[in-house]
């Protein structure tokens, strides 16, 4: 592939760095100083901000946003459409220590991000955890545990404080059923969840 129809099918600033061996769908931009290194894929119409560090082999989905200053280390994957906010924190080792180094896939604990979700400005996902689909973390909150589908979480540690819409307004519940007052769709509430019952 030349230069000409790479720039037809996708844009990378004259900045960034994109190794070997990488995927980028139509459509996506990346943007200044980013390096998107070895064995990434990332799906169309993505936007990279400035400064984004994508490592070895992470899967990026569709119409994904990842702002300025973030890293997406191995192990973490995001589905399409999910929002990662400026400065917010992935990680892939449990206890890193630097004189018994751990590198190599063998050692990344799995943080799957789920379709739709959203991470606020300078959040900090500790691996291991699951991001449920259109759960919204709250700016500044340290998830210690996974996140159903649909939760907002927000503190530190992260705690549930509501439940939002697919499309992100917060849900008010009477008893076990909101409807949402924007777009109409229509959830039911568990014990520990939340299901959309008009999709």
């Amino acid at each position: 592939m030349n230069s000409q129809e790479i720039a037809e099918k996708f844009f990378v600033h004259q900045t960034a760095c994109v190794d070997d061996g990488v995927q980028i769908g139509d459509g996506t931009k990346i943007w200044h100083f980013s390096h998107i290194q070895k064995g990434v894929v990332i799906g169309r119409n993505c936007t990279l901000g400035q400064n984004v560090n994508v490592a070895n082999n992470v899967r990026i989905g569709n119409f994904v946003k990842i702002q300025n200053n973030v890293s997406v280390y191995e192990g973490v994957e995001l589905e399409d459409y999910v929002f990662c906010g400026p400065s917010m924190v992935f990680t892939n080792i449990l206890s890193p220590r630097c004189e018994f180094p751990q590198r190599g896939s063998e050692y990344y604990v799995p943080t799957p991000v789920g379709y739709g979700a959203s991470i606020g400005a300078n959040a900090t996902i500790v691996c291991g955890h699951r991001i449920g689909k259109f759960a919204f973390i709250g700016a500044g909150a340290v998830v210690t545990k996974d996140v159903p589908d649909y939760a907002l979480m927000v503190g530190n540690p992260g705690h549930i404080t509501g439940w939002i819409c697919r499309c992100g307004t917060k849900l008010h519940f009477m008893g076990n059923a909101a409807e949402c007052t924007k777009c109409r769709r229509a959830y039911r509430k568990g014990e520990n969840h939340v299901t959309c019952v008009s999709e």
